[in-house]
């Protein structure tokens, strides 16, 4: 019997230690960016794995966090699940057509985000986006109840952000199902404030429909002034945002509804609970160190 019990022991550490085996981010052969004297830490209370039955809520909230989605897509908690190994989001259809903050909500989307936060790092995800008109998402946000004078603003980090069905007809918008589209945005400036209000972004091609499979999206948030895009373990572009980016953020893992891409006539829920589905292998958050 205690042969038995330490063998069980020695399985669950073995199961313990594997879930952070990873020791750096994912990178191709010669596209890691740090210094040669670098080291890259994973930064354990952003990261997680999503081996468990349930969702890891000491680390992620999935009611909003005071914001309830964009209409008329309405954020639910039971449509954030862990399973099979992956954290997954399902958009659905509600029964019937629901009222709140003034706003009409049709359908259900989900959100999950960090309830920690920290600044430079690298930040990335394995995840496969749905094909519906829904977006599928991975991006950092600030919290301004953290901030006080000038700092009281807005910047936010979207690493990719897609759709798996166009139903919009802006030329600048018919990428978002087969591409990386990222942005750095820097808005609600208090006033008197000498800081720049902007959106700086770009796209890189994924070469299929982001639904057709896995791909990890990640960006380097350098310093205040550089972040680094990649794309399967690629770089593709650095960016300098309109103005300093030197503010705490958070994770957000987010299926919601864009203005641009309305409801399709048919409600867009046709397919099949699998087809509905983001699915997040993964998500890793590091920190550099000499």
């Amino acid at each position: 019997m205690k042969s038995l019990k330490k063998i069980s022991i020695l399985v669950l550490l073995l199961l313990a230690s594997s879930l952070y085996a990873q020791n750096t981010p994912y990178f191709l052969t010669d596209e890691d960016p740090k210094p040669l004297e670098g080291k890259w830490v994973l930064v354990k209370k952003m990261s997680d794995e999503f081996e468990g039955k349930k969702i890891n809520t000491k680390k992620w909230q999935i009611s909003g966090q005071g914001w309830i989605g964009r209409a008329p897509g309405l954020f639910l908690a039971h449509n954030v699940t862990v399973a099979d190994g992956y954290l997954q989001i399902t958009t659905t259809q509600l029964p019937k057509p629901i009222v709140k903050q003034g706003k009409t909500f049709t359908h259900g989307g989900g959100y999950a985000g960090s309830r920690k936060g920290m600044t430079y790092g690298y930040y990335e995800c394995r995840m496969k986006a749905n094909k519906t008109f829904m977006s599928s998402t991975f991006w950092l946000i600030n919290d301004r109840e953290d901030l006080n004078g000038c700092d009281n603003r807005t910047t936010e980090l979207d690493i990719q952000e897609c759709v798996g069905e166009i139903t919009g007809e802006n030329p600048e918008l018919q990428k978002f199902d087969h591409s990386m589209n990222f942005n750095t945005h820097s808005r609600n400036i208090p006033k008197d404030c000498d800081i720049l209000k902007g959106t700086v972004g770009g796209k890189a091609e994924i070469g299929a429909k982001v639904y057709d499979g896995y791909h990890v999206y990640g960006v380097w948030w350098k310093s205040k002034d550089e972040v680094l895009f990649f794309l399967d373990g690629k770089f593709q572009t650095k960016i300098t945002p309109a103005a300093d980016f030197n503010i705490p953020m958070y994770l957000r893992m987010v299926v919601e509804t864009y203005n641009w891409n309305p409801v399709p006539a048919d409600g867009g829920m046709t397919g099949s609970s699998k087809d509905r589905t983001t699915y997040y292998d993964w998500v890793r958050s590091w920190k550099l160190k000499d």
